[in-house]
């Protein structure tokens, strides 16, 4: 059998499974609950013949939130692909280099000092995105040399560094503002996905459906960007350019993620170094696999958050950054090696 044939099999295979585990989440994230529901009335109410009580449980509070859970982790996952084979970095993720923060930033500024009307929960994705891409103009910046060019190990340092800051002028706004817009930041800040209504699914889902056919279409670049500059340029790549389209995809993805699900980190880090140790480095292979597990490993986070420590539960922010940071530790100390 050619290794073509086991490639694709490969692949099949991880995203049926993949597939597998989104669905029987969703199926236990719709039955437990602090409300639950029993299996035999599951189909009966999902088919719209519940009670009043079971249709608000699945229509108004579960289904939506494992909806935008589910989508805003595929997003980062892809954010993340694209950001390790655009700068050649494995420890490049949206969240550890700044782009989150940049994001988190400019919803803070806006949420404290403008007008928040009926239409924010589509207003918050394009002021993340703001707020993301003049963080990432200004890391590229303070990361390029003029003798050497642009040097990934450079991105990753100041993208914390302006991480930690904006974190910290996030928490300086919220010192004097009144204490409901503090309790939003301040769960924002932790990763608490607040964005669970249909109107932020109709906000975060515009920018998955044009920003995915377009990172698709861009998968032959990516593999030539993730070998040396001396190659790419050598097959007629035009490293600028394509640099500069795809992280304006990658900061467009992050940014409306956490523009309703808060400052969620580790996903963009930990999905595509999996779904490579599963069917390969080559990005025809591992970025769909990445969406999929992205968008898994987010959900099965909130639903673990949401039923351990009852009745507050914790954010899936920290539930992922328990799993996130010691592999963010494993992978540096590789890396050093």
């Amino acid at each position: 059998m050619s290794t073509f044939v086991l490639r694709k099999r490969k692949l099949a295979g991880a995203i049926l499974i993949l597939f597998t585990l989104i669905v029987l989440t969703f199926i236990l994230g719709s039955a437990v609950g602090h409300a639950s529901l029993s299996w035999g009335r599951m189909l009966p109410a999902i088919m719209g013949d519940g009670t009043m009580k079971e249709h608000i449980i699945l229509y108004n509070i579960r289904f939506p939130r494992m909806l935008i859970t589910l989508l805003a982790g595929m997003a980062l996952a892809l954010s993340g692909a694209i950001m390790q084979a655009v700068t050649r970095n494995d420890l490049a993720e949206p969240g550890l280099v700044g782009i989150n923060a940049g994001a988190g930033a400019a919803i803070a500024l806006y949420y404290l000092f403008a007008p928040v009307g009926e239409g924010y929960a589509i207003i918050f994705p394009l002021v993340a995105f703001i707020g993301g891409l003049m963080t990432a103009a200004t890391i590229y910046l303070f990361s390029y040399q003029r003798k050497v060019g642009f040097n990934p190990l450079n991105l990753v340092l100041t993208g914390v560094g302006f991480s930690m800051a904006l974190s910290g002028l996030m928490i300086v706004l919220i010192s004097s503002a009144d204490r409901e817009k503090v309790q939003f930041i301040s769960k924002w800040l932790a990763g608490n996905i607040w964005g669970t209504d249909w109107p932020y699914i109709l906000a975060l889902l515009p920018w998955l459906i044009i920003c995915i056919p377009f990172v698709f279409y861009k998968m032959r670049t990516l593999n030539v960007l993730s070998l040396d500059e001396a190659v790419s340029v050598g097959v007629g790549v035009s490293l600028q350019k394509e640099r500069l389209q795809l992280i304006i995809a990658a900061v467009a993805l992050a940014s409306a993620a956490v523009s309703v699900t808060g400052g969620i980190s580790f996903i963009g880090l930990m999905a595509p170094h999996i779904a490579k140790s599963l069917v390969g480095p080559r990005s025809q292979a591992f970025m769909p696999v990445s969406i999929l597990l992205g968008g898994w490993l987010l959900l099965i986070a909130d639903f673990i958050g949401r039923n351990v420590a009852y009745p507050e539960g914790l954010s899936a922010g920290i539930v992922v950054a328990l799993i996130g940071a010691p592999y963010f530790v494993y992978l540096l100390h590789r890396s050093m090696k």
